[in-house]
């Protein structure tokens, strides 16, 4: 089998600023990208069957989004292959980590390697898109400023930096958070350039800490830490993140963090591992 990884992603901040006709919520948020994987191995058959050989407890096979990825390629693609897949979560689910999108990401990207299929990356985003907003991102391969639902990408140059990110005992589910009637989703969009990425704020974290307890005094906790410019939620939570422009000033906090909560430090990367064999 051959290992590919999927990083999660971080929102730096993340603005409600509409809602089409349709439901679905217009954003503009900062993309970056974690050194912090999901690991999937994969082995191409050429009896076009394909098998999840590492089940998700309480998610059924034909829902996980690795299998989803690999049919929705298969069948646009009109391939005859196939794939074993083994997925090593590491990501926690339902954080706002974008696990699952970066699990569907790299299986698209991956696949279109393994299966010789040449496929360019708008391509492949324009595939992404219809697994989830958030899969386009992993597909084009750097931090960015996104807007529309997530899939109008600008590449974005960042600064160094480390995170220290929580991850609070809860599950949040995005949709009842987006259907939140609480949900503010008229702030006023931003331009790039310019604008700063310490001016943002998460609109959706004050729905989620009113909902979950632990989510609120995770950040709480993050917020009175020294030497960070940024404490907030990723996406629509769980996780809680805070930035520092070294390892050792993210790993002292982590050091300090109270008993019951669970947490790791990362470093933020530039681009995604598997860009570089990517068109």
């Amino acid at each position: 089998m051959q290992f590919f990884p999927a990083p999660a992603k971080l929102n730096l901040f993340l603005h409600v600023v509409g809602q089409r006709p349709d439901g679905y919520h217009l954003l503009q948020t900062v993309f970056r990208f974690l050194d912090f994987y999901d690991e999937i191995c994969l082995k191409v058959r050429d009896d076009g069957l394909i098998r999840l050989v590492t089940p998700l407890e309480n998610v059924p096979t034909e829902q996980d989004l690795c299998v989803r990825a690999a049919r929705l390629l298969q069948n646009e693609s009109g391939t005859k292959q196939g794939v074993d897949i083994a997925l090593h979560k590491h990501i926690p689910m339902g954080g706002g980590l974008g696990g699952g999108s970066s699990d569907a990401a790299t299986m698209l990207m991956a696949l279109n390697e393994l299966w010789g299929l040449n496929w360019e990356r708008p391509r492949l985003q324009a595939l992404g898109l219809q697994l989830g907003a958030d899969v386009p991102i992993f597909i084009f391969g750097e931090n960015a400023f996104a807007e529309g639902v997530g899939e109008q990408l600008s590449a974005l140059s960042l600064p160094k930096a480390w995170y220290l990110v929580i991850v609070p005992p809860v599950h949040v589910s995005t949709a009842e958070i987006f259907s939140n009637k609480k949900l503010t989703r008229n702030t006023i969009p931003i331009t790039i350039p310019p604008f700063s990425i310490w001016d943002g704020h998460n609109d959706l974290e004050s729905v989620v800490c009113d909902l979950y307890p632990e989510v609120s005094r995770s950040l709480e906790w993050l917020k009175h830490l020294e030497n960070t410019k940024i404490a907030a939620m990723s996406g629509s939570g769980a996780c809680v993140f805070a930035e520092f422009a070294s390892e050792y000033e993210a790993n002292a906090a982590l050091t300090q963090m109270p008993v019951d909560m669970k947490g790791f430090v990362a470093r933020g990367l530039d681009r995604h591992p598997m860009l570089m064999s990517m068109k």
